[in-house]
């Protein structure tokens, strides 16, 4: 089990996550993570389940038109 300290941050709190955590989520200092509430607590991930929705529904439409847009990519 990794552990991460809660610390004081100007007026507000952060979490210090330690190099293990960071190279585990493969993020840097100055990288966005999100925290997503599962039935379970939160789960941190370092990226955004929104955009990834978003992201697999034009993937669809890209695949639905495929043919209009290799028509316009040639105009």
């Amino acid at each position: 089990m990794l552990k991460a300290k809660v610390t004081q941050v100007g007026t507000s709190s952060g979490i210090v996550l330690s190099r293990e955590v960071l190279a585990k989520l493969r993020v840097q200092r100055g990288d966005e993570v999100y925290l997503i509430e599962t039935p379970h607590g939160f789960m941190l991930v370092p990226y955004n389940p929104e955009f990834e929705e978003d992201m697999e529904k034009a993937k669809e439409v890209l695949r639905e038109y495929r043919d209009v847009f290799h028509m316009l990519a040639k105009s």
